[in-house]
């Protein structure tokens, strides 16, 4: 078999030959890019819910779900071949519990089917991981006893390059823009390999939190542009460690949305009772939050960071269960602070990163320990691991909350800085931000 590729006209097209004795055949294989598997997904869930009374229904293991579609993993959308492809799916049921379904596709771009689904995650806890075998195909491997590579760890070090991509939208007025600038510690080597923008740019200094801030001036001449800024980066893992300078005192004070007041100094005081020294009661703390909170990214108020909702719904992404235990640590005297960045995929080498991730550092026994509770809700075997480790597949953007610069947001100072933070006339606007690594 011979495969050719062949770009005319602005579509590209796969060739596959195959001969027989004398003779050959070849069929047309139109290339299929991930905007045309989203297109086919989308279209599928749109079809089957209008047939469905509005809804998506989906049996599994003899129950039967009525969802509804919260979002498209753009990231994980792929092209396994001709006329093969995958999609992984956000879909939120009746109850409000969110299952990730993973799609298998056949077919060409407009005439896709479905030929396969499974559950993969029930509020982001998975039920199976992925894995490559030698043949570099994709099969399932149950989670108990699955290795920790699978489980989104990586010891020791990693090394990649990672690209920060932002699609500016339409830009009507005069226009601010403020991105993470993450660089050098001891943990983490950065270097810039190349920035491609349509305007040039400030560095502006956050000395709170000891931040570095890009700052954009843009106008409609902008609209549709693209900013793009390539990393290199040398990670190691995070143990527990003695610092070089002493910020405890800052990270004992609340933030707006990061309270330590009564209600939180009850419910930690109460959890914490009996508890002798700091490192144990820390450890009561982060139980506590895996047992109460339950990771869901659906409804109104998650993935602010907020502390009062984590505490009062129960529910949320890494920033709530994050900004949950933050407000306990603190109410009883337990140094505690925040950072944000994106977690590098560990079962493969390339591709998207799902969005930004977050996590924590607590001073005991003189020394900061790391812990990322949501990620330890999610794979309970790695509970231990996550109470004071963060693997090398890490990479800092900015510490700290409420950061203020000059000249900053009007709307005030910044909750947390993963995202751009984009004003169009002073006015919030999202802008479509992409994250792409490559493991080097």
């Amino acid at each position: 078999m011979v495969r050719k590729a062949i770009i005319s006209a602005g579509i590209v097209v796969c060739l596959v030959s195959v001969g027989y004795a004398n003779d050959s055949k070849i069929t047309v294989v139109p290339n299929v890019v991930t905007a045309d598997i989203q297109a086919g997904i989308e279209k599928y869930i749109e079809d089957e819910s209008a047939r469905g009374g509005g809804y998506f229904k989906f049996s599994s293991d003899g129950r039967e779900y009525l969802f509804k579609l919260v979002r498209v993993h753009t990231e994980y959308l792929a092209n396994l071949g001709p006329r093969r492809h995958f999609a992984c799916i956000d879909l939120v049921n009746t109850d409000g519990d969110v299952y990730d379904v993973d799609f298998f596709l056949s077919g060409d771009p407009g005439n896709m089917t479905v030929t396969e689904t499974t559950l993969h995650k029930l509020n982001g806890i998975p039920f199976y991981a992925w894995k490559k075998n030698w043949k570099s195909v994709w099969k399932r491997v149950p989670m108990k006893g699955a290795p920790a590579d699978l489980l989104g760890v990586i010891r020791g070090r990693d090394e990649f390059e990672f690209l920060y991509r932002v699609k500016l939208p339409e830009i009507t007025d005069t226009a601010n823009m403020w991105l993470p600038l993450p660089e050098t510690d001891a943990f983490q080597n950065v270097e810039i390999k190349s920035i491609t923008a349509p305007k040039k740019y400030r560095i502006l200094e956050e000395s709170e939190h000891g931040n570095k801030i890009f700052f954009f001036e843009l106008g409609p001449e902008d609209s549709g542009k693209t900013v793009e800024i390539l990393y290199k980066v040398q990670r190691l893992e995070k143990a527990a460690y003695v610092p070089d300078t002493d910020d405890r005192k800052r990270s004992l004070e609340a933030d707006r949305l990061v309270p330590a007041d009564d209600n939180f100094k009850n419910i930690a005081d109460e959890v914490v009772e009996g508890q002798k020294g700091d490192l144990v009661r820390a450890r009561a703390l982060y139980d506590h939050v895996i047992d109460r909170m339950r990771y869901m990214k659906y409804g109104e108020g998650w993935g602010k960071g907020d502390a009062v909702y984590a505490c009062d719904v129960r529910t949320g992404n890494c920033t709530d269960y994050h900004a949950y235990f933050i407000s306990l640590a603190r109410a009883v005297g337990i140094p505690a602070r925040f950072a944000i960045g994106a977690a590098i995929p560990s079962s493969r080498n390339d591709g998207g990163v799902d969005g930004y991730h977050c996590w924590v550092e607590f001073y005991a026994e003189g020394k900061w320990w790391p812990v990322d509770i949501s990620e330890a809700d999610k794979y309970t075997s790695l509970s231990t691991y996550y109470f004071g480790h963060h693997p090398a597949n890490r990479f800092e953007f900015s510490r700290g909350r409420d950061l203020v610069v000059e000249p900053g947001p009007k709307a005030g100072p910044i909750n947390f800085l993963a995202y751009p933070i984009l004003e169009i006339g002073g006015i919030p606007v999202k802008a479509k931000t992409e994250f792409l690594f490559t493991r080097t």
